[in-house]
């Protein structure tokens, strides 16, 4: 079993939605079978939108949407439909570290990490950079050197 966390920026108008499936493809036939995305922003729309896509051709893999927070109860439409994780302890995280907590849990159960980092600033950037701290395998799909 092999685990991929994923982290892109918000916005990431530069990424080809094909390019990043046939990353997560390439990946799959390597022997990943487990892959953690946020809930973030575009990029983690993007990104979960290719694993359900995935999901139907390798059955075998699992992917979960990572959550920060909790939906409130009066939500009736399951965005990750089904696919989705609340890492334990979480609800006694503050709010404003929720996000900063979630990547951590992420990072901590993964050995390589797809992103789509195109700058050294904001929270994407800053945690590809834990993970290669961590020593988790980065796999950029922009240019910039991480």
């Amino acid at each position: 079993m092999s685990v991929c966390t994923l982290f892109g920026h918000s916005n990431c108008p530069g990424l080809d939605r094909t390019v990043l499936q046939n990353a997560m493809e390439e990946l799959i036939q390597k022997g990943v079978d487990t892959f953690y995305v946020g809930t973030q922003g575009a990029f983690d729309r993007m990104a979960l939108a290719c694993l359900r896509e995935l999901g139907k051709r390798y059955p075998h893999i699992a992917f979960s949407a990572v959550l920060a927070y909790l939906p409130p109860p009066n939500i009736e439409y399951d965005p990750y439909e089904g696919h989705s994780v609340y890492p334990e302890g979480m609800e006694m995280v503050p709010g404003r570290f929720a996000i900063e907590r979630r990547n951590q849990w992420m990072i901590e159960r993964a050995e390589i990490c797809l992103c789509y980092v195109t700058h050294r600033w904001g929270g994407a950037y800053k945690f590809v950079r834990l993970a290669k701290r961590r020593g988790l395998k980065i796999l950029n799909l922009s240019a910039l050197e991480i």
